[in-house]
This record gives structure tokens, C-alpha cells and sequence, in this order.
């Protein structure tokens, strides 16, 4: 059984079909890009996986067991996590207390935010942000960091719940090219180390071609190319829609 199953969605706004009857599975430990041009679908796709949006038809089941109605918080706390295109953190707290804030929200501590959060949760927290390479600023305040440093804040963040599925939209969007490269190498590894499915969108070709294992091509709503990198890139439909060449 596949670890996420995405059967048949269609989304509607208005008179604009979104997606159309879009399906694809994900296996654990594997990083799958989601590509295609402006409008494609891509965002919606995500909406509706993370909850934030509800399809008009089709299913998402994750371990075989649907996400449709759930709210965006239960489908974190069942397994699927999210980080978007601009990076969100607390600019007036640390790094590690941004973490800290993650984890109390996702073991649902709710009572545990009038209480000093000096304490709470501060080793896991400590350990998270070591591991996207952050333990030498645990302590700076958000504000202060360059960009692609908040990137990896905000994939700390994203990790504090365990995730079995991580969705990454848009990872790389305002970040040098040699940052771009560290953080998908850097996702990439978390997700072999923790089994995790990665799926995430992106515009730069050097990270989907670089650190994808499989490609899905998104057109006009309708997924339309599916496989390798290789298989992908010399697909002449793809070529043409989406690499502008013919």
C-alpha cells in the first residue's frame, strides 16, 4: 500500500477547473517534484492535501485512510507537514523557541503556553534545530536571519511533528543559488533518514532535476507526465509546455 494515495481531485473555482481528475501515489523515502507552468494546478494540489482547501471530487488517503474533512491541524498531527513559499517564524523569538513553540503545538500543550517555555520541550527543540544546521544560532532572534537561514528555521518547524509526508512549496523561492542547493540536499537527507515522503513544487530546474526521484507534470489541471527525471525531461509534451522548447 502506498503511503499517500491521491485518487481522481478536481477543484473548481468560479468557471476555472483547477484540477482535473488528478491521481498519483507517494512511497515513503521518496522525493517527488511537482512541476509545471504558472496555473498549472500546483498550489491547489497542496491546498488540498494539507487541508486548507476542499476538492469538489476524488480522495487523499494517507496510510489508506481518507483525509477528506479533516482540518489542516489533524492532518499535520496525522502525519502530513507543510512549509510555504515565504517563510513564516515568530521574527521577535529564537530560533530554538520557534521550535519550542512547533513542538508544544503539535503534542497539543495548549496550558503549557502560560507556563516559561525556558523548560518545556527545550532539548527536542535543541535537537531539531541541530539537525537543519541551525545549533550555533539556536539562540539568535529571527528577526536577524538571512533568508535561507529562516528556511531552515521553518523546516525545523515543519519536522517537529514527525512528519510522514512533508510538503515543500516553492523551497527555494529568494534564495541564493548555492542555498537553494544546501536546503534540497538538506531536506533530502531528513527525508532518507526519517523514511518521509517529500513532495514538493518548484520553478528552479536545478533543484527538481537535481534532487527529485520522480517528476509530476502539471498542465492546464490535469496531470500529464508522471516518472524518472530522465523519462520527464525527454518527454516532448512536457519540453513544449513547460522547458519552452519544441
Amino acid at each position: 500500500m502506498a503511503l499517500l494515495s491521491v485518487r481522481e481531485l478536481s477543484k473548481a473555482y468560479g468557471g476555472v477547473l483547477a484540477l482535473r481528475g488528478v491521481s498519483f501515489e507517494l512511497d515513503a523515502g521518496e522525493r517527488v517534484a511537482m512541476i509545471g507552468p504558472n496555473g498549472a494546478g500546483k498550489t491547489t494540489c497542496f491546498n488540498v492535501l494539507g487541508g486548507q482547501a476542499a476538492p469538489d471530487a476524488g480522495d487523499v488517503r494517507l496510510d489508506g485512510r481518507s483525509l477528506l474533512d479533516e482540518q489542516p491541524w489533524n492532518i499535520c498531527r496525522r502525519g502530513i507537514a507543510r512549509t510555504f513559499q515565504v517563510a513564516a517564524t515568530f521574527g521577535s523569538m529564537s530560533v530554538r523557541e520557534n521550535v519550542q513553540m512547533a513542538l508544544l503545538a503539535h503534542r497539543r500543550a495548549s496550558g503549557a503556553f502560560f507556563r516559561p517555555m525556558e523548560a518545556q520541550l527545550k532539548e527536542e527543540a535543541v535537537e531539531l534545530v541541530s539537525r537543519v544546521g541551525m545549533g550555533e544560532q539556536a539562540e539568535r532572534p529571527c528577526a536577524v536571519l538571512a533568508y535561507g537561514d529562516l528556511k531552515r528555521v521553518e523546516l525545523a518547524m515543519a519536522l517537529a511533528g514527525r512528519p510522514r509526508v512533508l510538503l515543500m512549496d516553492e523551497p527555494t523561492a529568494g534564495m541564493a543559488p548555492r542555498e537553494r542547493g544546501a536546503l534540497m540536499a538538506l531536506a533530502s537527507r531528513l527525508a532518507q533518514d526519517d523514511r518521509a515522503a517529500v513532495l514538493f513544487t518548484e520553478h528552479d530546474m536545478g533543484a527538481v532535476f537535481g534532487f527529485a526521484s520522480r517528476i509530476l507534470v502539471l498542465h492546464g489541471g490535469a496531470l500529464v507526465a508522471d516518472g524518472p527525471p530522465d523519462k520527464v525531461r525527454a518527454d516532448p509534451f512536457v519540453r513544449e509546455i513547460y522547458l519552452g522548447e519544441t
